[in-house]
């Protein structure tokens, strides 16, 4: 199946076509962010806090006085780059192992599925907190934990696609013609197995935020001065008596990032399954 034709289809759906319009902005927003902000996002302004919206505050200032749509801007990198390295680690560490569990077998399955096993049993959150805490805290170390909490899901899918792979006559027929392990994995298993991976992908993308927003405004992610939605809602929480609308703004870009990413895996399910688009 070509790019055109996936794009092509996910095109069809629009609520998923839109979600991905949006994410893209936001990508596009994290990378330019830093040139585009109306003030800088860390000076305080004791003369101008709990400043209303207005034409040089669009969307207010906060307790210090600091512009929020800067900050809200200056956010979407914390809230990108944890995503993506979220998504990254499984995807370097998971999806092999699920395909080598899969495709060997044997005390190979055993050992990486026990370890699977014993990471799943730990809850998401709890698993994050505890892997911060060990690392340190910081929204690289944040980072790193949402990568681990997400290693089993990709492992146990890579495994599960693998295990039909591998059954399939033109895998038998490749190990008849003599071809090797890492031949047939490279030629047949990964191909085929791409689908499912990038669509749970990008419902982990999503998911990612939303533990990192949690992480940090429990104070385990990203530190003052960096900014991300998370310790924005932290820093607001106080003020939420006085200015509510401190805590809105960063908790609807965190939530309408969310539901993007979601409404863009159920449209990327259909583009890429067949079997499911017809169902």
């Amino acid at each position: 199946m070509s790019i055109r034709t996936i794009f092509a289809r996910l095109m069809a759906e629009r609520l998923a076509f839109g979600s991905f319009i949006f994410l893209a902005l936001i990508v596009i927003l994290s990378l330019v962010a830093g040139y585009i902000v109306p003030h800088d996002p860390l000076k305080q302004d004791f003369t101008n806090v709990m400043h209303k919206p207005s034409f040089q505050y669009w969307l207010g200032t906060d307790e210090l006085g600091r512009d929020i749509f800067s900050r809200l801007l200056m956010g979407t990198r914390a809230a990108i780059q944890a995503a993506l390295f979220a998504i990254l680690i499984p995807l370097l560490i998971g999806v092999p192992m699920g395909i080598l569990s899969g495709y060997l077998g044997g005390i190979i399955d055993d050992i990486f599925m026990r370890i699977v096993d014993g990471i799943i049993a730990i809850p998401a959150i709890l698993l994050a907190l505890g892997i911060t805490g060990a690392l340190g805290i910081s929204l690289w170390n944040a980072m790193i934990a949402i990568g681990i909490v997400f290693t089993p899901q990709f492992a146990r899918l890579a495994r599960g696609q693998t295990l039909q792979v591998r059954s399939e006559p033109y895998v038998e027929a490749a190990k008849i013609s003599g071809a090797g392990p890492l031949w047939i994995m490279g030629k047949h298993i990964i191909p085929n197995i791409a689908p499912p991976i990038i669509v749970q992908a990008s419902f982990n993308f999503s998911y990612a935020i939303l533990i990192e927003a949690s992480l940090s405004f429990l104070g385990m992610g990203a530190q003052s001065p960096q900014i991300s939605w998370g310790n924005m809602i932290q820093q607001a929480y106080s003020m939420i008596n006085m200015n509510s609308s401190m805590i809105f703004y960063p908790g609807i870009a965190i939530i309408l990032t969310v539901l993007a990413g979601n409404f863009l895996g159920d449209g990327l399910r259909l583009a890429l399954d067949p079997k499911y688009r017809k169902a």
